[in-house]
């Protein structure tokens, strides 16, 4: 750990010789802690925020494999939150003060939570009223695109393993929805999705892989524009609950980043100074509930 020399610098005093001396500004100090679960075993990559009083965000990051993180702050009073998948969000105040080393609550144990009920067996159904397939896609290298496909359906089925549960959905291509007609009608043109041609995009997948907590893999193919690639959704899943006329829901959020070129849509205009009008890369996020199927 870090120790403090003549109220400037940190590090070289107290550590082995050839080890490297941190120097601080004026009326700054260290904040650090750990982060332990509940048999003390260091949580590695939990995220954790300082804001200031007003809720500022001053500064944040991931803790290191022994749970662990430090950051010079100025001076005075700070919330710190922390988060990590399958565990109780933990929030503190501390106080940093000029010349006091290694400040902060010390060690931290976050409270293990259970995971959300897994979806039943069986076959369920994407519910197209209560979901959306959006994506954003970056314009002139300044602001994004944002857009959506208004037509699409689906279907899941919910094996006695999870991870042997399998999914298919399909998207109207035409049905592209930018809020720009002139910039959908060319979307949908030959240039880019030629709906004509190829009037639906499709995602099929088999296999579903559990990662942590509440994340899951769903990796499958993908058919766009006649080009068939493998993809992988970063999904998380977010439980089963009862919709209004009693039917159980169940429902998760995914995305995915998408390279044009993977797909031969390969289109571009180039702008003054080398600047592409619409960047290669396409982020694409679901937020979709699944109803049951008697």
């Amino acid at each position: 750990m870090f120790s403090r020399r003549r109220g400037m610098e940190t590090g070289a005093g107290s550590g082995p010789p050839g080890s490297a001396t941190l120097t601080l500004p004026p009326m700054a100090g260290l904040l650090s802690c750990r982060v332990l679960d509940t048999v003390h075993q260091p949580v590695r990559q939990a995220r954790f925020e300082v804001t200031d009083p007003i809720g500022r965000r001053i500064v944040s990051g991931e803790t290191d494999p022994y749970g662990g993180f430090i950051a010079a702050v100025p001076e005075g009073e700070y919330r710190l939150a922390v988060t990590a998948e399958g565990y109780a969000p933990y929030h503190g105040a501390t106080i940093v003060e000029e010349g006091a080393p290694q400040q902060g609550p010390g060690e931290i144990v976050l409270d293990s939570v259970e995971p959300p009920l897994l979806p039943r067996p069986g076959h369920w159904e994407l519910d197209p009223a209560h979901s959306s397939i959006g994506f954003t896609a970056r314009h002139i290298g300044l602001a994004r695109i944002h857009g959506r496909f208004n037509t699409f359906a689906g279907a899941v089925r919910i094996a006695d393993r999870m991870e042997d549960s399998s999914m298919h959905v399909i998207m109207d291509t035409a049905s592209i929805d930018t809020g720009v007609r002139l910039r959908d009608d060319h979307l949908r043109s030959a240039d880019f999705l030629d709906a004509q041609r190829h009037p639906t995009v499709e995602f099929y997948s088999e296999r579903f892989i559990h990662r942590s907590g509440t994340r899951w893999a769903v990796a499958g193919a993908l058919t766009l524009h006649g080009v068939s690639r493998s993809v992988t959704l970063d999904a998380q899943y977010l439980g089963v609950g009862t919709g209004l006329e009693g039917e159980t829901r169940a429902a998760c959020r995914a995305t995915v980043e998408l390279h044009r070129e993977d797909f031969t849509l390969n289109w571009q205009s180039m702008l003054a100074h080398g600047i592409a009008a619409i960047g290669m890369s396409v982020e694409v996020k679901l937020d979709v509930q699944i109803v049951h199927k008697a």
